[in-house]
């Protein structure tokens, strides 16, 4: 774990990118420093283009003898780096064309509650399981680690238990409340996500965060920790809370993927989608959350590779928890976060969100009608 002084190369860059209130900022050579506000890529035309000179100085100035010798090695690199006031980035140092690039992600590590992340409550109510695995999915930058803190943090400060993170970096920063919190990064305390969670049955935890599950073998590993009794919260880059189940089962070889899909019926307790979207008047980002909570039946479908009927059942399970995407956007519009031609551009259903759309009228004059008697 890294840390910035205040006369450090990097840290004035840093420091805008927060004053800014940037998710990211990405330096590139011959170019001016760019910052990614509400979901925007902007370039910063009042400072310089970054010359070769100044990027090698930026990159030696954070990066210890080592890790500049894996950035040679591997061409690309992911290091945790701290500033004054504990404000933490997750850094990608990275080769293009010859040159050295890098992209930084400010990780707030403010811990928000569920309803202040504008999250369905059923998302929340994940922190209350016990054992099984839970996965959250979505694409770069769509808030999957703040969603999961808050499930994590939610733990934290109600269950008396022993709370396991594997992080490549460490994103957020717990104290202990209730339960006792140990955090391993991944190349500083353990070599892998797959040697971490192995040898987590050994460490006693009764919750495990598994930052990403990158390969088949961290994959088994976390099904496995679940199979076990163990609550086990992770990571996917899908879209689609149905295609998460065949891109997991998808990625061991044929011959395996019958007792996978098997397994992850038995484990498989929530998939949570999420992406980010700007508001229809431009001040900010909202959640869109499509969720699939496996019930028996679902479990069901999962272990006869059912998908379109998995569908079906979130479509009519919205008392158990379920939301398709359609219903979430529909929910947006009729809040008025969203018009209805965003949410149109948004999903590959345009006739599920008309329905929902009029399913969340007739339900509102519904209520109007009601409340007038």
């Amino acid at each position: 774990m890294l840390s910035g002084t205040s006369t450090h190369p990097f840290d004035s860059l840093l420091t805008q990118c927060i004053d800014k209130g940037a998710s990211d900022m990405h330096l590139s050579v011959n170019c001016y420093p760019t910052y990614r506000i509400s979901g925007e890529l902007l370039p910063d035309e009042t400072d310089t283009p970054i010359t070769d000179k100044r990027q090698q100085e930026i990159v030696q100035s954070f990066l210890e003898p080592q890790q500049l010798e894996r950035l040679r090695q591997e061409r690309s690199l992911d290091v945790g780096y701290s500033i004054q006031g504990n404000h933490r980035f997750r850094i990608n140092v990275y080769f293009e064309r010859g040159g050295i690039a890098i992209a930084s992600r400010w990780l707030d590590g403010t811990f928000h509650p569920i309803e202040d992340l504008r999250l369905p409550p059923q998302i929340g109510r994940l922190a209350e399981l016990k054992d099984g695995l839970v996965l959250v999915t979505g694409p770069t930058g769509s808030g999957k680690s703040t969603t999961l803190a808050s499930l994590i943090n939610s733990i934290n400060l109600q269950r008396r238990c022993h709370i396991l993170t594997v992080e490549d970096p460490i994103e957020f920063v717990y104290i202990n409340e209730k339960a006792t919190v140990h955090q391993r990064e991944v190349g500083t305390d353990v070599p892998s996500f797959s040697q971490a969670i192995r040898a987590a049955m050994r460490e006693d935890p009764d919750v495990i965060l598994l930052g990403e599950m990158r390969d088949t073998e961290t994959m088994t590993a976390a099904l496995m920790a679940a199979e076990t009794g163990h609550l086990v919260f992770s990571t996917l880059h899908t879209n689609d809370a149905v295609g998460v189940i065949d891109r997991l089962v998808g990625a061991f070889p044929g011959e395996e993927q019958d007792g996978v899909r098997k397994q992850l019926s038995m484990v498989l307790r929530a998939v949570v989608t999420q992406i980010l979207v700007k508001t229809d008047d431009g001040r900010g980002r909202i959640p869109i959350n499509e969720i699939l909570i496996v019930n028996n039946g679902v479990a069901n479908l999962i272990r006869n590779h059912k998908p379109e009927q998995i569908r079906s059942m979130m479509e009519t399970g919205r008392a158990t928890g379920n939301q398709t995407l359609e219903y979430a956007l529909a929910s947006r519009v009729k809040e008025k976060l969203l018009s209805k031609e965003q949410a149109m551009r948004l999903t590959h259903r345009p006739a599920n969100l008309d329905e929902m759309l009029r399913v969340l009228q007739a339900e509102t004059s519904n209520t109007s009608q009601g409340n007038r008697r």
